[in-house]
C-alpha cells in the first residue's frame, strides 16, 4: 500500500499530526507497536490529563535552540486546542499555574484524537513493529508499506513501562540526523547518606524554591525515602546538571521571622519556630542540621544571619535522578539544528519529519509538554498536506 504520509507513533503528537494530515487531504497510515493509542494520555495528570496550559510561551521550554519552538507555538496556541476541546463539549478545569486537566478521564482526550484522525480517514494500525526503515526511489518504506513523507513521532525513552523507547534516536542515526544526548527530565533527584535525616521523613512536603542550573521555581517539595521529588523538584531537574548543587528555599523572610521570634517568645527553641511555618517532622531535622543551641531571646544577631542563610539556602548535592522509569519526560533527543522550525521537516532528508519529545525540546511540568506535542504534530500535519497541493 501506498500512502501521503506514514506516522510513527500513536501518542499525542503522532495522533495530532495524522488527523491534520488527513483532514488536510493527504492519505495517512498511522503505526504503533503498542497496542492502544495514547497510552501517556491515558495515564497522565492522575488519569485526567493535563492536557496544556494557560502560560505557554516558549520561554517555559529547554532546548539548545530556544527560539525553534516558537513558530509552532505561535502557530498552533494553546487556545487553538482549547477551542477543540470545547468542540468536543469535554468540560475541564484549571488548578495552579495555569494547568487545564479535563473533569472526566483522559479517555475523553484520547478519544477525540482518533475521532479527528478518524475525520480524516486516518488507517491506524496498532501491535506493529517499525522494524527496519526502507528509503529510496523518493519513498520510505515501512511495515509493508510506503510513502513520500514521514513523520517520527515515537517519543523518547521516559517511562518504560509504557512501552517507550529510544527509537526515534536510531531512525535518526538511519538518516544523518543529530542527536543531543537523551537525559531523564521531570524526574525525582536523589540524595546521598549525608542527606539521611532527610530521606528519613519521607512523605513530608513543604513550599520551597528550588535553584539549580540558573532557573527557579516556587512550587511544593516531596521528600522520599531516596531523595526529593515534588513540583519544585521535577521543574528543577530538568535543569539540574549532576555535579551541581540543588538550593532550597526553605522560609521566606527567614529572617523577619527569627527576629520577631526572638522578641514575641523569648524562650523558645529554633525547632518550635519553624514548626509554626512548615511540617514538625521538617522543621526538627532542620533545627538539628542547623545546630543553634540558644533560646530565641539569647540568639545574637549573628545567629539570626546565619540561621536566616540556611533556612533560604538549604544545600543539596544530589547523587542522581531516579532515571527514566520515573521521568515525565525526556530532555534533548534529535537536534533542532536539523529540523526546519515552521514544518518541522529534516533540512537535509526531503519528507521526514520530527515531532513532539522525540525532538529537543522540553517543556515544563504542567500542560507544556503536551502542548508542544499538539503545537509541533500541527506543524508536521501542515506541512505534509500542502505537499499535496
Amino acid at each position: 500500500m501506498t500512502y501521503d504520509v506514514i506516522v510513527l507513533g500513536a501518542g499525542a503528537a503522532g495522533l495530532m499530526a495524522a488527523a491534520t494530515a488527513g483532514q488536510g487531504g493527504a492519505r495517512v497510515l498511522l503505526l504503533d507497536h503498542a497496542d492502544k493509542a495514547g497510552k501517556k494520555i491515558l495515564i497522565s495528570g492522575g488519569g485526567r490529563c493535563n492536557f496544556t496550559n494557560m502560560g505557554v510561551e516558549a520561554d517555559c521550554f529547554l532546548s539548545e535552540n530556544p527560539h525553534f519552538a516558537k513558530s509552532a507555538l505561535a502557530r498552533y496556541t494553546q487556545w487553538d486546542f482549547l477551542a477543540l476541546i470545547d468542540r468536543y463539549g469535554i468540560a475541564w478545569h484549571e488548578k495552579t499555574l495555569g494547568q487545564l486537566f479535563c473533569d472526566g478521564s483522559a479517555r475523553q482526550v484520547v478519544a477525540m484524537l482518533l475521532e479527528e484522525c478518524a475525520r480524516g480517514r486516518v488507517e491506524i494500525r496498532l501491535s506493529t513493529e517499525i522494524g527496519e526503515i526502507g528509503h529510496g526511489d523518493g519513498l520510505f518504506r515501512v511495515a509493508g508499506a510506503s510513502a513520500r513523507q514521514l513523520v517520527i513521532a515515537t517519543g523518547g525513552p521516559s517511562i518504560p513501562k509504557m512501552g517507550a523507547t529510544g527509537v526515534a534516536y536510531r531512525i535518526a542515526e538511519r538518516f544523518g540526523l543529530p542527536v543531543v544526548p537523551p537525559r531523564p527530565a521531570l524526574v525525582p533527584m536523589t540524595l546521598g547518606p549525608d542527606a539521611q535525616a532527610f530521606r528519613e521523613i519521607s512523605g513530608v512536603s513543604a513550599p520551597v524554591t528550588a535553584k539549580t542550573g540558573g532557573a527557579a521555581f516556587s512550587e511544593a517539595a516531596l521528600f522520599t525515602h531516596r531523595g526529593l521529588s515534588g513540583p519544585a523538584i521535577l521543574q528543577a531537574s530538568s535543569y539540574w546538571v549532576p555535579g551541581e548543587p540543588l538550593v532550597l528555599t526553605m522560609l521566606e523572610k527567614a529572617e523577619e521571622i527569627l527576629r520577631d521570634a526572638r522578641k514575641r517568645s523569648p524562650r523558645s527553641r529554633l525547632r518550635s519556630v519553624l514548626s509554626e511555618h512548615l511540617p514538625n517532622r521538617l522543621a526538627e531535622v532542620l533545627a538539628a542540621r542547623i545546630g543553634l543551641e540558644t533560646e530565641m531571646g539569647n540568639a545574637s544577631d549573628q545567629d539570626i544571619g546565619r540561621v536566616a542563610a540556611e533556612l533560604q539556602h538549604l544545600t543539596f548535592h544530589p547523587t542522581g535522578t531516579e532515571g527514566y522509569a520515573k521521568a515525565e519526560v525526556t530532555a534533548g533527543g534529535i537536534s533542532t539544528d536539523a529540523l526546519s522550525s515552521r514544518t518541522m521537516e529534516a533540512k537535509t532528508v526531503p519528507g521526514l519529519y520530527t515531532i513532539g519529545e522525540a525532538v529537543d525540546v522540553t517543556g515544563w511540568l504542567g500542560g507544556y509538554n503536551f502542548q508542544w506535542a499538539w503545537s509541533s504534530g500541527w506543524a508536521a500535519g501542515q506541512a505534509v498536506s500542502e505537499h499535496l497541493r
